[in-house]
Formats: structure tokens, sequence, C-alpha cells
């Protein structure tokens, strides 16, 4: 097989999460509860802190930490691939009575994002980082984010890394990223990657931490602008 043609396989099985995560979110409400994630009250703690109040969230699912920003007295504007997670979310902040503070729209973070330069004081993102996403495109959104972000802005991501159980597990699916049990590629984050991302802000740090079965190892990453 000619590299041209491998590239093409591994882009269309990259390219097939997006129906699969369709197909999750339509089956289920609330697929990872409603209670809001550790990352984002470490987060929330972080943006009163630093009286950042205007959120950009990525991939936020079907709204579990879109919704507990709201109602912290963020702004916040959501964007994910599916129709059935940005639906979702409208759904809950509306029953929540917070559609006022929480935006969403469906967007691939694969493409620009649809933001003028120095939209936000801060961006956010739970797993979203390890999804099926190469290194060359986290290397643009990450150049992304810190052009729709203010000057001195914060950009908060987390991300599954090598000393993850499933790490190394299932079909590898290329560079860090394996598809495990449920269909899910997941791409997993080294020391060297977080680093590597980093290129362009001013600095970064990373705390690691456990979260839901197996227990899953993350880390949450900080990066300022």
């Amino acid at each position: 097989m000619s590299k041209e043609a491998k590239e093409n396989v591994e882009k269309a099985v990259l390219n097939s999460q997006q129906p699969h995560w369709e197909n999750v979110f339509s089956n289920s409400c609330s697929r990872f509860g409603d209670e809001s994630s550790y990352p984002a009250r470490r987060a929330a703690e972080l943006f009163k802190k630093e009286g950042k109040t205007k959120i950009l969230e990525l991939g936020g699912g079907q709204g579990r930490d879109s919704c507990f920003f709201a109602n912290e007295g963020f702004s916040v504007q959501v964007l994910d691939y599916t129709e059935g997670g940005t639906r979702a979310i409208k759904e809950k902040a509306e029953e929540k009575g917070l559609s006022e503070s929480v935006m969403a729209l469906r967007h691939d973070v694969r493409n620009p994002l649809p933001f003028e330069e120095g939209t936000f004081d801060a961006c956010y993102s739970h797993m979203l980082y390890c999804m099926a996403l190469t290194t060359e495109e986290l290397g643009f959104l990450c150049s992304e984010v810190k052009r729709v972000l203010k000057p001195r802005g914060v950009n908060i991501y987390t991300a599954r890394h090598t000393g993850d159980a499933h790490y190394g597990t299932g079909t590898h699916q290329g560079e860090d990223m394996y598809e495990i049990k449920g269909g899910f590629i997941v791409h997993f984050f080294s020391r060297e990657k977080v680093e590597q991302l980093a290129t362009g802000y001013e600095s970064f740090e990373v705390e690691e931490f456990e979260e839901g079965e197996l227990p899953r190892k993350l880390y949450l990453v900080t990066m300022r602008k």
C-alpha cells in the first residue's frame, strides 16, 4: 500500500468517529452523568481567581460542564461536532434556565474556529484533545485557540496519557492512537506531546488525575497565552 493510500485509509478510520459519537449521544441523554467533572471545577476556581468570564468550551458532549460553568456565573460558548451533543447541550441549558449563558454550535475543531481574534478569556476542554485527532491537527487546534484568546488568556485541556491501562491495547490507529473497547479511538499523550503542543504559549502546567473506571489516567494541562 502506498503512503498516500495508507493516509487515506487512516483518515477514513478517524473520520468514522463522528457518526460513532452521534450514535452514542442519540442513545443516551447523559452518558457521562450530570455532575460536573473534576477538571471543570478546577478550571472554574482558576477562572474566578483570575477574573475570566467569557469561556469557550470545545467538545462539550452533552453539556454537564457547560451548565456547571453557566451556573457558576460564566458566559459559555460551546462547540461540539455532533448534532446530538449540540442539541443535548441546548436542551439541558434550557431545562436549567441557563439558555442566556450557554450557546452551543456544531463545529469540527479540525477546521478554523468560527470566532474573531481575542474573543475569549479562556478555553476549556475535557478529553477532546485525546479524541481521534492527529498531532498535526492538535497543533493547529492549539494555534487556533491561542488566536481566539485575549491577551493573558488561558487554555485548559485534559487528555488520557501513556500511563493509562488502555494505552497500547486494542487496534493501533497511528501515532499513539488506539481503538479500544466500544469502538472509541483514543489519542494517548506523553509529557513530550504536552510540551510540543505548548509551543507558542508563554507557559504551561501539568497536573495528573484519575477519573472513572479502570480508572482512566489523565493530564490536566493549563497553557497561558
